[in-house]
């Protein structure tokens, strides 16, 4: 009998480490299959129908992430901040978020990229397209911030704007 273990056995239990190529393919994945089926529902619906199914969908995605950031709501906006950030993998290189306001009235960041954006750039999408898809893949932020209990102001990109979207929550209704 071998006293040799593998190195799977050796690192069973350890989270295995995901590289920024290897984010970013998952996350071209996801941009990609935003783009199939806002093309579906385009095509059925056409384009501001299918931006208010997608952005549902996208919605409720972030109303299942927003549980995790309950703790916060619904005024504790720099606790808000500081989990939100500490949660974005590849946030620098993927996101590249500027905090404008950090505060107890508020939390305003401005992303200067994103790669959702950067693959349907780099996929031939139109500006009016972009900004459709931007409009619908924003709406997880409302759904997330708004399950933690607060207000969500945020806007997403249009064309002619540098960056993408920023992120603006208040306090909610009961802070």
């Amino acid at each position: 009998m071998s006293t040799e273990t593998s190195s799977q056995d050796a690192h069973e239990g350890e989270p295995e480490a995901v590289t920024l190529d290897q984010l970013r393919a998952a996350v071209n994945m996801r941009a990609a299959a935003y783009g199939h089926i806002f093309d579906v529902l385009t095509e059925r619906f056409g384009s501001e129908e299918a931006v208010d199914l997608l952005g549902e969908a996208t919605r409720r995605l972030g109303t299942d992430m927003g549980k995790h950031f309950a703790s916060h709501g619904p005024d504790d906006t720099v606790g808000l901040c500081d989990a939100f950030l500490g949660g974005i993998p590849g946030r620098e290189a993927l996101f590249a978020p500027e905090v404008i306001e950090r505060s107890d009235a508020r939390m305003e960041i401005q992303f200067h990229r994103c790669p959702l954006k950067d693959f349907w750039v780099a996929d031939g999408r139109s500006d009016a397209d972009i900004e459709r898809l931007c409009r619908a893949a924003g709406r997880i932020d409302g759904g997330l911030f708004e399950r933690a209990g607060f207000v969500f102001k945020g806007r997403t990109w249009k064309p002619g704007q540098s960056g993408c979207c920023r992120l603006i929550v208040e306090p909610g209704a009961d802070g």
